[in-house]
């Protein structure tokens, strides 16, 4: 187990990341989905809140620095108008989705229900920039996303309390992140049509 203090290290560079990734939406470079980056610091929020609620201590700072950066992100995305990507019927239903697993969350406010909610909602809210990344690899850049997954690695390795509460978010968030790379790195969806058939 590494000392709790990886987590700031991890959450900087995430944060140079994050940084990369904004200058390149400033110049037009990538066109972020803003279905995605407006729920994405929801989420992550409400885990952290139920986190607090279930103890698990300073673990839960993972949650609470995860919703920073996407916030930057979407501001970003409205600063230069011509980097938002166009959004589909697919990234709406996603949206409107992701909004009721929000809403399941405020009926239940059950701990460890509420961080299952947040991470379907949060999930839910990934699809329309997974797809984007598997379709159109070009809108976006592989770099920043590869900091997130070794954020998240670095914060499943300061965690000694392995139970649902204190890892199920950080263990999402690294599949979440590291499909995303894969996609925008390898371009692999360039090379395999299979999504196009569905028109998503």
């Amino acid at each position: 187990m590494l000392p709790y203090w990886f987590l700031f290290i991890g959450f900087a560079i995430n944060l140079f990341g994050a940084g990369g990734y904004i200058v390149d939406i400033l110049k037009g470079k990538i066109k972020p989905n803003r279905v995605t980056f407006l729920i994405w610091p929801i989420a992550p929020l409400i885990t952290f809140a139920a986190q607090i609620q279930q103890g698990v201590g300073i673990a839960s700072l993972f949650s609470l620095f995860v919703a920073f950066t996407p916030f930057l992100v979407l501001i970003a995305s409205f600063i230069n108008k011509k980097a938002a990507w166009k959004l589909t019927k697919f990234d709406i239903t996603c949206g409107v989705l992701s909004l009721v697993g929000l809403i399941l969350w405020q009926v239940t406010k059950v701990g460890n229900v509420a961080i299952f909610f947040s991470i379907l909602s949060d999930g839910l809210a990934s699809l329309p920039t997974i797809v984007k990344a598997y379709r159109y690899p070009e809108t976006e850049v592989a770099w920043p996303w590869l900091t997130s997954v070794v954020y998240a690695i670095l914060a499943l390795l300061t965690i000694s309390d392995w139970r649902f509460a204190s890892v199920a978010f950080p263990i999402y968030y690294l599949f979440d992140v590291f499909v995303i790379y894969l996609f925008a790195r390898t371009k692999i969806g360039k090379k395999n049509a299979f999504l196009h058939l569905f028109k998503i």
